[in-house]
């Protein structure tokens, strides 16, 4: 497959949750968040069911699927939905987690498939505990400080923890040094306990090729104003560098607006921060069901507010449900990261398998994904 794309990442429309997939290599797939809604698999709903279109696209070993590593940045349904299906269909060599996770599984208000993924989380820390060198399928990366739970984790090797203010390059036991970079900017040692939204983990990912300008993607979970303004004031400018932004919760206006008498508040800063470090045709994509007109008190995101702000943020602002069935995919290219449609990426290749498969149809569409200058 000489014209395949050896890296990028897909955003998947999957109503108001995360399901993004990075693809380092044809054998090296990464999955963060997961929201399969079992509606999604009629042929009625735009929405994809990520869980199907996954097992089309990965690659097999030992004959299974494999899935390189799975993330989950917080354990709230729309980040995690499906995943009691896709651990039993997939093999996932990696996983990656808070240790939130640890101290809050016996609480009754997690889903059933988050009780899911906290015991095969488990299952592997005993599996490493056993044995300080696992296997691929055994493996766990834990984002963040093992304070809040030491006391019962305090034999998990140093190896297996990432903080943040670190970068890794390793997935699944293999290092991707020059292909893949993961700076962690969340969560802080003092957010470990907070609201579970404020716990979820931020990377800034780098995809690399020796021929094309860096891919630098910006994933902050649902965090809100608080913690992402900590990020940009402790992180190095060049690891907030982005070109394509996730927008924080679902295009949440509490990425950018705060609570005071009554009523809300922007924050100016943090909007300057990511326009300071956006690319020069820099996209915002919002994972979530299409913006409203306008705003009710206390409605769930996404929020007209937080697209407002964005529209005036960067040069493009995108939302998955207003592409679906479509994805909205990117990829490393010679003069700068590449909105991939079907002129770019080859009917053979992994992401353009991913396309045509996000549109329901048999070859992917001769027409840009719509988001181009607002």
């Amino acid at each position: 497959m000489p014209d395949m794309p050896n890296r990028g990442v897909v955003f998947w429309p999957v109503g108001c949750g995360d399901s993004i997939t990075l693809v380092i290599d044809d054998e090296t797939i990464i999955q963060i968040d997961l929201h399969h809604c079992a509606e999604a698999e009629s042929e009625d709903d735009d929405r994809a069911p990520i869980i199907d279109r996954l097992l089309e696209i990965l690659p097999e070993r030992d004959g299974r699927p494999y899935l390189a590593a799975f993330g989950v940045t917080h354990l709230d349904q729309d980040h995690v939905l499906g995943f009691a299906r896709l651990l039993d269909e997939v093999t996932i060599g990696d996983l990656w987690f808070t240790p939130r996770i640890f101290w809050e599984q016996d609480q009754d208000e997690l889903s059933e498939d988050a009780k899911a993924f906290v015991k095969e989380a488990e299952r592997r820390i005993s599996a490493i505990k056993e044995n300080d060198e696992v296997d691929s399928g055994d493996r766990v990366r834990i984002i963040g400080y093992m304070d809040a739970v030491k006391d019962s984790y305090d034999d998990v090797p140093e190896e297996a923890i990432t903080v943040p203010g670190t970068a890794f390059t390793a997935v699944d036991g293999v290092d991707l040094e020059g292909v893949f970079r993961a700076f962690v900017h969340a969560p802080f040692e003092e957010d470990g306990e907070g609201e579970r939204n404020d716990t979820s983990f931020a990377l800034q990912v780098t995809l690399s090729s020796d021929v094309d300008e860096d891919l630098r993607v910006l994933l902050l979970g649902d965090l809100g104003y608080p913690t992402l303004k900590k990020i940009f004031e402790r992180s190095e400018d060049v690891d907030l560098e982005w070109d394509v932004l996730l927008a924080p919760h679902h295009c949440s206006k509490k990425a950018m607006y705060e609570r005071e008498d009554g009523r809300d508040v922007l924050r100016r800063d943090i909007l300057d921060a990511f326009e300071a470090a956006a690319s020069e045709d820099a996209t915002i994509v919002a994972s979530s069901t299409t913006i409203p007109s306008s705003d009710t008190d206390g409605a769930n995101p996404p929020h007209r507010k937080a697209a407002n702000r964005y529209e005036d943020t960067a040069p493009n602002f995108v939302v998955t449900a207003d592409v679906s069935p479509e994805v909205i995919a990117f990829a490393p290219g010679a003069d700068g990261p590449v909105a991939l449609d079907a002129d770019v990426v080859a009917e053979s290749s992994v992401l353009g398998a991913a396309i045509a498969l996000g549109r329901g149809a048999a070859k992917p569409a001769g027409k840009r994904v719509g988001f181009g200058d607002r």
